[in-house]
């Protein structure tokens, strides 16, 4: 956990590419080879970093098999279900936000990094395809939205990039963002 708390303050301090196993090592107070047996390369620090953001927890548990998620998926009332998934993602970004960026940058001079990148947002794609699934399964769709139309409206709103704009460059409180998701979650896929 020293390793990845020391990793995740440089990458946001150094950015990814000027932080080395070295220094990473160095700020976590072990051996360089320590982190090279435990983690074996610096994407796959930054990969295990996104997966204990996401989750909140280094548990072996995917996003959505989570109790919030599940509870979700369960309440009956579709406004309620897309407040339920605003507070989440609201956690979820109010923790990851920042790896999304140093990922975002590191994907552009590192195609495993990119690669990584582009698997996450795909990843995420089929968990939102998902979740608007589980909204679809308690009442009607806005007219004419398809599951998949929804998925891409959804993935767009809850991007790490709309919620840097708002929480980090507009310097929108949390219950502020949590709100407007919420809100713009309702009026983009209910009637």
């Amino acid at each position: 956990m020293r390793v990845l708390e020391a990793a995740r303050r440089l990458f946001l301090e150094r950015g990814y590419a000027a932080t080395t196993i070295g220094t990473i090592a160095q700020e976590a107070g072990v051996a360089a080879q320590t982190v090279y047996v435990a983690f074996g390369n610096k994407r796959a620090i930054l990969a295990a970093l996104m997966d204990l953001a996401i989750g909140g927890d280094d548990q072996p548990v995917g996003v959505l098999e989570r109790p919030e998620p599940l509870q979700m998926r369960h309440e009956p009332d579709q406004r309620r279900q897309l407040e339920m998934m605003a507070h989440g993602i609201r956690e979820i970004l109010d923790r990851a936000g920042p790896i999304f960026d140093a990922m975002r940058g590191a994907a552009t001079a590192d195609a495993e990094v990119a690669e990584l990148y582009r698997r996450l947002q795909e990843e995420r794609l089929r968990n939102m395809t998902k979740v608007v699934s589980w909204v679809a399964a308690k009442g009607p769709l806005r007219e004419g939205l398809a599951v998949a139309e929804g998925a891409d409206i959804v993935w767009t709103l809850t991007s790490a990039d709309v919620h840097r704009m708002l929480r980090i460059e507009r310097g929108w409180t949390g219950e502020r963002y949590e709100q407007w998701l919420a809100e713009s979650l309702v009026r983009s896929l209910l009637p």
